[in-house]
Parts: C-alpha cells; sequence; structure tokens
C-alpha cells in the first residue's frame, strides 16, 4: 500500500512539475524547477561571456549554449521570470514587460506591462511592448521563431545553481554593455556568500530537500539551486544518488526505503504554495507511514519550509540572501 501511495504522489510530482514548469525563476509564476533550461543549457556552467569582438558586434553564449549577438545594446528588454527581472533591473536595463504577478507589484515594477509568464506567455503583450530582447528559460524556445521574425531577440537563461545565476549577470552585463556594473554586483554577492561560508559549520547535516505541494512530492539532487546550496552551506543531501528524472533531472523520486534508511536530521520543503498548507499536507503524509515517524527530524521537529521567494523560484541578486537561509536552517536543525 505505501508503495502504491508512494507511485501515485510521484506521478502527481511530475504532473507538477510539467503545469508548473521548472526553473522559470518567478514569484510571477516560476518556479525553482525549469529543468527544460538545465535540460536544453547543461553546458551552461561552461558558458563564457564573449568580448565585443572587431566590428563592434556584441556577442556572448547564453544557457542554451547559443551565441546572441547584437550591433548595439538593446534598447528594451522584457523577462518572463522574476529572477530574470531582478537582474535586468540591477544592472539599469530599460524594463518593459515584466512577469504577470497573482499579488500586488511593487511601487517601482507598477508602470512596466505584464506580459505573462513561462508556461503562458501573453503573446497579445509581448507585440505590444515590443522589446528589442526577451529574456526567457528554454522552455520558451517552441515560441522564439515566431517573435524573432517580429524583430525581438530571444535569451535563453538557467538558475540551477549559483553559478548560473553569475553566468547571467555577466551575459546581462554583456549584453547591456554593463560589464562593469555586472562584475560589481556579482563581487557582491560572492563576497556576501563567502562570508556567510565562513560563519557556517561544516558538519554535514543530513537533509532531505523535498520540492511539491500537498499531495505530490520529489526529492531535489544537487544539480538544483537549493541542492547547490545546501551543499556549498556545508549540508548533506541524502538524496544525491537518486535516479534522476528523465524529465527532469534535478529531481528524484522519494523512495521510501532509503530516506529511512538514511534517516536525515533535516527535511527542508520548497514549495510555490503556501508554506503552512504544504508543510501540514507533508506531515500528513508522514503520519500516514509509521517509519516516517521515527525519522530523526521528524521527532525533533526538524521539518521546516524554505521561503518560497528563495527557493520556490529563481531569487536572482537575492541568491545570497537564499544562502544565509539555508545556513540559518542547517545550524536550527543542529540545535537539539
Amino acid at each position: 500500500m505505501r508503495k502504491t501511495l508512494l507511485a501515485a504522489a510521484t506521478a502527481a510530482g511530475l504532473l507538477l512539475l510539467a503545469a508548473c514548469g521548472a526553473a522559470d525563476n518567478s514569484q510571477d509564476s516560476g518556479r525553482e524547477p525549469d529543468v527544460s533550461a538545465e535540460t536544453a543549457a547543461a553546458s551552461v556552467q561552461t558558458s563564457q561571456s564573449l568580448d565585443v569582438n572587431e566590428n563592434g558586434t556584441i556577442e556572448f553564449q547564453d544557457a542554451a549554449g547559443e551565441t546572441v549577438s547584437f550591433e548595439e545594446a538593446p534598447a528594451s528588454a522584457a523577462a518572463l521570470s522574476g529572477g530574470d527581472l531582478d537582474m535586468l533591473l540591477a544592472l539599469g536595463a530599460n524594463v518593459v514587460g515584466r512577469p504577470s504577478s497573482q499579488g500586488p507589484a511593487a511601487d517601482e515594477l507598477k508602470d512596466i506591462q505584464e506580459i505573462g509568464n513561462p508556461h503562458q506567455p501573453n503573446f497579445e503583450k509581448i507585440a505590444e511592448v515590443h522589446p528589442d530582447v526577451l529574456v526567457a528559460s528554454a522552455s520558451f524556445k517552441q515560441h522564439a521563431a515566431s517573435l524573432e521574425a517580429q524583430g525581438t531577440k530571444v535569451v535563453y537563461t538557467a538558475a540551477n545553481s549559483v553559478d548560473d545565476i553569475l553566468q547571467t549577470i555577466g551575459n546581462f552585463g554583456q549584453m547591456l554593455g554593463k560589464q562593469d556594473e555586472a562584475e560589481e554586483l556579482t563581487m557582491q554577492i560572492e563576497d556576501k556568500m563567502d562570508q556567510a561560508a565562513g560563519q557556517a559549520e561544516k558538519r554535514g547535516v543530513k537533509t532531505l530537500l523535498v520540492y511539491g505541494a500537498p499531495g505530490s512530492y520529489l526529492a531535489a539532487l544537487p544539480n538544483s539551486l537549493s541542492g547547490d546550496l545546501l551543499e556549498r552551506a556545508g549540508g548533506e543531501n541524502i538524496a544525491s544518488d537518486l535516479p534522476k528524472e528523465d524529465n527532469y533531472p534535478q529531481y528524484a523520486s522519494l523512495s521510501t526505503e532509503k530516506i529511512i534508511e538514511r534517516n536525515p536530521e533535516a527535511v527542508m520543503l520548497i514549495t510555490h504554495g503556501d508554506p503552512e498548507a504544504v508543510k501540514s499536507a507533508f506531515e500528513g503524509e508522514m503520519a500516514k507511514n509509521p517509519a516516517w515517524k521515527n525519522l530523526d527530524a521528524v521527532k525533533n521537529g526538524k521539518v521546516t519550509v524554505l521561503p518560497s521567494h528563495l527557493f520556490g523560484t529563481n531569487p536572482g541578486t537575492k541568491v545570497a540572501d537564499a544562502f544565509d537561509v539555508m545556513i540559518e536552517s542547517l545550524k536550527e536543525a543542529e540545535a537539539k
């Protein structure tokens, strides 16, 4: 019966990822897992920004491994995810289109046209603002040809690691002619993370990272952003060797047997939904299985929900804040 329930939950988790999309980075309905970006851009960590070439053309390699060229810095830009929007604004881009949001927008964003999200781009609104460049995850590729035929170039991004985010900042700096600003921003993020890492205790808290919504859960692997942050903070991802999902390689099906065997000291939930509802539902699932009740994390009350704006999405320039939260979460897990 347990295996049947687990299989049902896993199937539901896959449907959730398919519907919500992976790494679209968002408070805007992008979720942390934009695995399509990672799949199409597995080489993002090796992508390198290129200098302006001899004829003055701006060139760099985006997260999909494609070389993007501009005769001059684009005069306007639009983004389908909150993380990309954040990085563009941090570098002073003229942003004319932003992700649609469910709640009230910040004052500085109210005058920027909403253009949908990675799963449901509003092509009418995109055409209306007609940006020189649209920034999106690789899942947008199926729509790119028609958009580029209208004169808008598409630049792909990924957010499956800290390096991905820093690379995106570098690419945006190259694209906008703001290399110095991008380098300064990157250094600020790296310095903040280095300071935080220096204070972190590298004891290796055994941790299970769970991504999902009530009734559907998957384990986040080291090649996800949350997995990367966990390892950088000194935690041990107990799911690190679980088989990747074919279509979602940053995640794995939860294996009850493996989890019980490895007995995590902390369980951290990642969601873009109501955090308390997710925590309550997950604890309800664990309560159905007596073996889960005996996990150290459950017995000691070390089941927490990570902030959705930092972990259920691409945090953009706030990735150092996400790292701080991860470090603090591991410290709390150690406290008896």
